[in-house]
């Protein structure tokens, strides 16, 4: 079950495509946090979605937001993954252990031992103000997220 609306983000920290670590409570009162979760890398919905993101990035980082993507590829397949699709946010490895940030989050599927489709809009104080989950066929809707965010 997914963490809801009001509650506390669970804090993390993960590595991102090019081996830094990355928390969340780093953006704690800064900024607004996008955290998205995803299946895998190379995969068609995800590198669509993430490839949106990119068309759309100003929105989704600058000084009051900063988007996390999270899967559960190691770091070196995300950065290669990056670079192939010229993904310039942090792309984070909750690959070790694995899915941990996903299962503290509700949204890892054990069976096929991945994250689904969980979007978490975090205020800048860490509380969750949105969220969105779907199967891993289904694609989100970046626009829902802009809504979300505008109404911070």
């Amino acid at each position: 079950m997914a963490i809801e609306v009001g509650a506390k983000a669970p804090d993390f920290e993960l590595k991102n495509q090019h081996g830094e670590s990355v928390r969340l409570s780093d953006f704690q009162g800064e900024k607004n946090v996008v955290v998205l979760f995803y299946p895998f890398a190379f995969t068609g919905v995800c590198t669509g979605e993430l490839c949106a993101l990119r068309d759309e990035l100003p929105k989704f980082v600058n000084d009051e937001v900063q988007l996390l993507a999270v899967s559960n590829d190691s770091p070196f397949t995300l950065r290669v993954f990056a670079e192939q699709e010229g993904l310039e946010y942090p792309l984070l490895s909750d690959f070790w252990p694995h899915g941990e940030a996903s299962r503290a989050y509700g949204v890892f599927d054990e069976e096929k031992g991945c994250a689904v489709r969980g979007t978490f809009v975090i205020d800048k104080e860490g509380v969750v103000r949105w969220t969105i989950v779907n199967g891993l066929p289904d694609a989100r809707d970046l626009n829902d997220y802009v809504k979300a965010l505008d109404s911070l």
